[in-house]
């Protein structure tokens, strides 16, 4: 905090009511309102940025670093990521390696409760993983209609699917950018490590839910088998790569792995009954080994350079005293105390486009015009999510060094040690609101970490909470529900869609929250 103080009228509840204000009126700019999430994030920023400055008493350089280190750490590593991930996908369907990759999982069983767990399941995740930004959702849906499900019912059992993979979308971000806040004893890779104590539960539940959704108690009996393979292989894998590695590729390799696992066990096993939604067979197009392998190249180059960007070792060069130190650009903004570091090299967006450069190099069917022809064109689709994106953290920015960040976690602290109840719900409202756990963590993570000190409960644990509440919250916030309605062409079904997937939301979340304080009186 570089505020005079973070309790200006003497008054912790009437303090943490100002504080509260960028928060309630971004949730009304969004609801009430209907702004779109642009011009609420900018007019959120403009307001804070008074507030920490007449009201918390914040020096006009310091608030004004605030926003240019929101908005360089917006820019840098966070869109550099989303941009270089959606790019790769890009390339993958221009070169037509992303509809072989798509005909060869879809091969794999003509039963579509099987069809439903390798697509709505496990590409759902490695999509999350490798893109995010609802492109799971949009792509998974799409292709499950092509397949026979109907519209509506895909496209719920892909948002319901993407409960277990949303923590970790796009090379780890909602996670990662909590590195970013410089909060006291949480770093990702503790809120990694706290996330494999609630995850796996629901991780392992998930598929389970699928399939009983589709066919009820007599499908989950007659395909057993393939379910246990695809919760226990993506349930380990995952909890075993938040502990011991971190969130950038805890979606992407225990995905491909249970694919992968999941599509040699049904090689050998297949359900007595072949269950088909429409009574009839969905014909997809054979493709060779040769041409699978060719066309899941681009992701595994992305898995192979992601990897190398995370160990400990490689970061570690780029580490204060490590041989390549000089390659982090450093500079502390003139005017105020508050410094900014950019990692050219040792940015997972590096790795993510390296990638990129290395399938473009190694393709035929798409040349190096084409390939930045496709940059420029994701790099237009996502300016204006990303400088949503820096506003957001803007506005973090500015409520940590100006104190309001401290008065809402004192505030919310005393609840108590029953705040670890309700510590889901805020993620929960957070990505409700702003559709993204990135924006969700990037609002609420700094007060749960706050409030988990002052109440002696471990922080990482109620970011981590945050973080999983949020994700419970994708199944229904309104711009996954447009994405969703808007893949299948059900346009205009947003209150039937949401109406499907709101008990299971619920569900979740209700769980998450009473799991939440039990750990609670653990950790």
């Amino acid at each position: 905090m570089l505020a005079e103080t973070y309790n200006p009228f003497n008054n912790l509840a009437l303090s943490a009511l100002v504080a509260a204000i960028p928060i309630l009126l971004f949730l009304l700019c969004l609801t009430i309102f209907k702004m779109k999430g642009i011009h609420a994030a900018l007019l959120n920023l403009f307001v804070t940025f008074l507030i920490v400055l007449f009201l918390f008493k914040l020096p006009l350089g310091e608030a004004i670093g605030s926003v240019v280190q929101g908005t360089f750490q917006g820019i840098w590593p966070i869109g550099y990521i989303i941009v270089m991930a959606v790019w790769l996908y890009k390339i993958s369907v221009k070169s037509g390696k992303f509809e072989v990759l798509r005909g060869s999982i879809a091969g794999i069983s003509q039963d579509q409760r099987l069809q439903l767990l390798l697509i709505g399941f496990c590409f759902n995740a490695f999509l999350e993983g490798a893109a995010g930004f609802g492109v799971p959702i949009a792509i998974c849906a799409v292709l499950l209609v092509s397949l026979g499900f109907k519209p509506l019912q895909a496209a719920m059992l892909c948002l319901i699917a993407n409960g277990a993979s949303g923590a970790f979308g796009a090379i780890g971000i909602p996670v990662g950018i909590i590195d970013t806040f410089g909060l006291e004893h949480v770093t990702s890779m503790n809120v990694s490590v706290m996330t494999a104590l609630t995850l796996p539960l629901i991780n392992f539940t998930i598929p389970f839910l699928l399939i009983w959704l589709m066919d009820g108690m007599k499908g989950i009996k007659q395909v057993l088998p393939a379910i246990l393979v695809t919760s226990i292989t993506y349930t380990v894998s995952q909890a075993i790569m938040t502990v011991f590695i971190g969130p950038e590729l805890a979606d992407i390799i225990p995905s491909l792995l249970t694919m992968g696992v999941l599509a040699l066990f049904l090689n050998k096993w297949q359900p007595t009954h072949i269950f088909l939604l429409n009574g009839k067979e969905y014909q997809v197009e054979k493709h060779t080994k040769s041409d699978v392998i060719k066309a899941w190249s681009p992701f595994y180059l992305l898995t192979a350079f992601v990897l190398i960007w995370s160990l400990p070792a490689f970061k570690g060069l780029f580490s204060q005293g490590g041989v390549f130190e000089s390659a982090v650009l450093k500079f502390t903004i003139p005017g105020s105390s508050i410094a900014i570091g950019i990692d050219l090299i040792g940015a997972t967006g590096t790795a993510i486009l390296l990638a990129a450069l290395t399938t473009i190099a190694t393709t035929k069917a798409i040349n190096v015009r084409e390939g930045l022809s496709l940059l420029k064109k994701t790099v237009s689709e996502f300016r204006i999510p990303i400088i949503m994106i820096c506003a957001i953290i803007g506005i973090a920015k500015l409520m940590s060094y100006g104190g309001l960040t401290i008065v809402l976690g004192e505030a919310v602290a005393t609840t108590g040690h029953i705040f670890p109840l309700l510590s889901p719900l805020l993620g929960w409202i957070g990505v409700f609101m702003t559709g993204s756990v990135v924006n969700n963590n990037t609002l609420f993570a700094p007060i749960q970490s706050t409030a988990g000190h002052i109440i002696g409960t471990n922080p990482s644990l109620l970011v981590s909470a945050n973080t999983a509440g949020g994700v419970m919250a994708k199944l229904v916030s309104p711009q996954s529900i447009a994405i969703a309605t808007a893949a299948v062409g059900q346009t205009g079904q947003e209150s039937a869609l949401t109406k499907m997937t709101l008990k299971y939301s619920f569900g979740l979340l209700a769980f998450v929250c009473i799991w939440t304080f039990i750990l609670s009186l653990i950790f």
